[in-house]
């Protein structure tokens, strides 16, 4: 079922609004975007968690402890391998307001008093 016109318009207000005050979230969250998925570490991945379901079943066969556990152990590491993102060739998103994400790297205060700044900030364009 499609948006209707005034849910669209205030959806695209909420992401306008999202990028203007939330600017770091949306560098962290957007990045992830930009990036292509690794296949050469997915095709591995999905090789170890087949062998390690090999590894299994023929420990359960055998009887052989051991050997269910290393399976286990494959699997995971497989699991692992496919799923985690790879650190190179990464494009992050550039944060929609230049000004709020270097005005937050610069504050030197502590943990809560660069979040009541952000509130401030916040506040202050609600009004």
């Amino acid at each position: 079922m499609p948006l209707s016109e005034q849910e669209q318009r205030l959806l695209e207000e909420m992401e306008r609004n999202l990028y203007r005050n939330d600017a770091d979230f949306v560098h962290a969250v957007g990045g992830v975007r930009g990036r292509r998925p690794n296949y050469r570490a997915i095709v591995l991945g999905v090789l170890l968690a087949v062998a390690g379901v090999g590894a299994l079943i023929a420990g359960v066969a055998l009887q052989l402890l051991i050997v269910g556990v290393i399976g286990f152990a494959l699997m995971f590491a497989g699991v692992l391998v496919a799923i985690t993102p790879s650190k190179r060739g990464g494009i992050s998103a550039a944060p929609a307001d230049p000004t709020a994400s270097s005005g937050a790297r610069q504050s030197s205060g502590s943990f809560m008093d660069r979040l009541n700044e952000r509130w401030d900030r916040r506040q202050e364009g609600r009004d």
